[in-house]
C-alpha cells in the first residue's frame, strides 16, 4: 500500500541551495556581500559602531580595513548575517516608499516582537535569530500572511 505523493508539474524549480561551508561558494560571495552590506549601512545610516555588530561583533580595525578593500573571505556566519540584512532591505524596499523602507530600522515599533524598540535595537541584542526573525516577519508581510 506504498502510495507516493508528488508535487503537480510546474515550470518553478526550486533555487539550488549554496553551499557555504565550500571555500569556493565562499570566495565568489564574499566581496560583493560586503559590498551589499556597506551599501545599506549607509542608507540606513547605521552608525559604525552598529554595522561592527550586526557584521558580528567585528573590531574597529578590521571594519574599516574591510571598508577600504571588501576582497577577502567571509565566515558562514558573516555571510548569512549579510544575507539576512539584504533581504530586510530588499522587503522594506517592497513593503514601503523609499524614505520609510530606510527609516524603519530605526524607529520605535509596536509590534509584539519588538516590544517598543527598534527594529535594530531588537537585532543588535539577538544577533542572528533576531536577524532571521524580522527576515521571516517582512517576508510574511511581503506574501500577504
Amino acid at each position: 500500500m506504498g502510495l507516493a505523493y508528488a508535487y503537480p508539474a510546474s515550470r518553478f524549480e526550486p533555487a539550488v541551495l549554496v553551499d557555504l561551508n565550500a571555500r569556493a561558494e565562499r570566495e565568489r560571495l564574499s566581496k560583493s556581500a560586503l559590498q551589499g552590506f556597506f551599501r545599506l549601512a549607509e542608507a540606513w545610516k547605521l552608525r559604525d559602531e552598529d554595522s561592527r555588530e550586526l557584521l558580528g561583533g567585528l573590531s574597529s580595525s578590521a571594519f574599516y580595513e574591510w571598508k577600504k578593500n571588501p576582497a577577502r573571505l567571509l565566515e558562514v556566519d558573516r555571510i548569512t548575517r549579510i544575507s539576512y540584512l539584504i533581504g530586510i532591505y530588499k522587503a522594506l524596499h517592497i513593503l514601503y516608499g523609499e524614505p520609510l523602507a530606510d527609516q524603519w530600522l530605526s524607529l520605535p515599533n509596536r509590534n509584539r516582537i519588538f516590544a517598543g524598540r527598534t527594529p535594530l535595537a531588537y537585532m543588535l541584542g539577538g544577533g542572528l535569530l533576531a536577524m532571521q526573525t524580522v527576515r521571516k516577519l517582512l517576508e510574511a508581510r511581503r506574501g500577504g500572511v
